[in-house]
């Protein structure tokens, strides 16, 4: 089987490595790829944001699957045009997209669904905005409606703060604030069949106690050995079945990656958002522990017989992935600082603990950030303790000059908190 992956981040990269470990997988491309992803595929240079080029080079390398990873070219239909060409696709269509694409869609569907959410509003002038954050009160949670690469949602105490967020947008959810901890579970569905992974937990402030601003996610863990052990089951039942079931009756079947962003509140478990894709860096530990093939299930997928697919088997290991970042992040960040002490991990920790590439590029024999997250290191264990002591292990063996990371990874978790 021929495999070609559309993006370039730490998500491609933990779906190249899953990908090029699988027998099924005679040939591996990926476009336009990084440093990281150049060891395990072959690079192709691709605007993935245009789906006429995806798909023309998906022809030309007569690829039997496709996988767009990223949510900007699910958004603007990069799936759609790969159909069109007659290749099966991993990934929804700009309609379905429109779940992760648009928070007030994703509001309306799940009403309609009857999937437990926060209660919310969708506001578009400063008059709006000011009824919904009285209406709520603090912490206000105000998210921008369209993609702002995890960076559109602000949570604060502070009013000033919470208003300029909302005015800054042409459109935003105001929503109430939902406490407890959050899961992260993932599904992948053909718009009829809905298979569930093992849920992952992220963590998305900057800074070590949920400390700093709102990043596109600092680390992740799985197992959660302190969540309901009926919590796949519970969330399948009330929210991706029938999120899958309303998109269908829509017209506008969802086939691909759901993801499942949950709050387990003291009321319940309510959805914090969707997204169309695999989300990072959760992807990286829960693909750590799958050991099913992972070309065959995502080809199902694509091809609509999701019901022929066998259970999927998963390691009893544990995973962690802690992300370095570049200086400032996730302000403005610096790039073209070299990297030393790849070949440090991979030399000694392989294959327990490794390197994905998110915003890296390659000069000459150098290997230079490129980006504000800029590698994420996971490590697999007998249990989230050794798992988490691997991958620092290995986050210490990498220099990055000003870089940053967080040093509390699961360690709630692991010391069964």
């Amino acid at each position: 089987m021929k495999v070609l992956v559309i993006g370039g981040g730490a998500r491609e990269h933990a779906l190249c490595r899953s990908l090029s470990l699988d027998p099924a997988v005679s040939a591996l491309y990926c476009a336009p790829g990084n440093a990281g992803i150049a060891d395990v595929a072959t690079l192709r240079p691709v605007d993935a944001l245009d789906g006429a080029a995806v798909a023309t080079l998906a022809t030309e390398i007569a690829a039997d699957l496709v996988v767009v990873g990223p949510e900007a070219p699910l958004v603007a239909g990069v799936a759609d045009a790969v159909r069109a060409a007659g290749i099966p696709v991993f990934g929804p269509s700009a309609e379905a997209a429109q779940l992760e694409g648009s928070k007030a869609f994703a509001k309306d569907v799940m009403a309609a669904a009857g999937v437990p959410t926060a209660r919310s509003y969708v506001c578009t002038t400063p008059e709006e905005v000011d009824e919904a954050l009285d209406a709520f009160g603090a912490p206000y949670v105000v998210k921008d409606d369209g993609l702002a690469a995890g960076k559109g949602v602000v949570v604060t105490d502070d009013l000033a703060v919470a208003r300029a967020h909302a005015l800054a947008c042409d459109r935003v959810v105001i929503e109430e604030y939902l406490d407890g901890p959050e899961v992260s579970l993932f599904a992948i569905t053909d718009g009829v069949t809905v298979v569930p992974l093992q849920p992952a937990q992220d963590f998305k402030r900057a800074l070590d106690g949920d400390e700093g601003p709102n990043t596109g996610g600092m680390g992740a863990y799985s197992p959660l050995p302190w969540a309901d052990p009926k919590l796949v089951d519970e969330v399948m039942e009330l929210v991706l079945q029938p999120t899958v079931d309303e998109l269908r009756r829509r017209g506008t079947p969802f086939s691909g990656l759901l993801y499942a962003g949950l709050a387990i509140t003291g009321r319940g478990t309510r959805v914090i958002e969707f997204n169309a894709r695999f989300g990072d860096p959760e992807t990286q530990v829960v693909l750590a522990r799958l050991r099913t093939p992972l070309a065959g299930v995502l080809l199902n997928a694509a091809n609509g017989t999701l019901d022929t697919l066998p259970p999927l088997v998963w390691r009893e290991d544990a995973a962690v992935t802690v992300v370095i970042a570049s200086h400032n992040y996730p302000e403005t960040p610096r790039t073209g600082d070299p990297i030393e002490g790849l070949l440090e991990v991979a030399a000694e920790d392989e294959p327990d603990a490794y390197v994905l590439h998110a915003g890296t590029r390659r000069e000459g024999n150098t290997v230079v950030s490129a980006g504000g997250r800029v590698l994420s290191v996971t490590a697999t264990g007998s249990d989230l303790a050794q798992a988490r002591a691997k991958a620092y292990k290995a986050v210490a063996r990498i220099r990055l000059d000003g870089s940053q990371h967080r040093t509390d990874i699961a360690a709630k978790a692991a010391q069964g908190h």
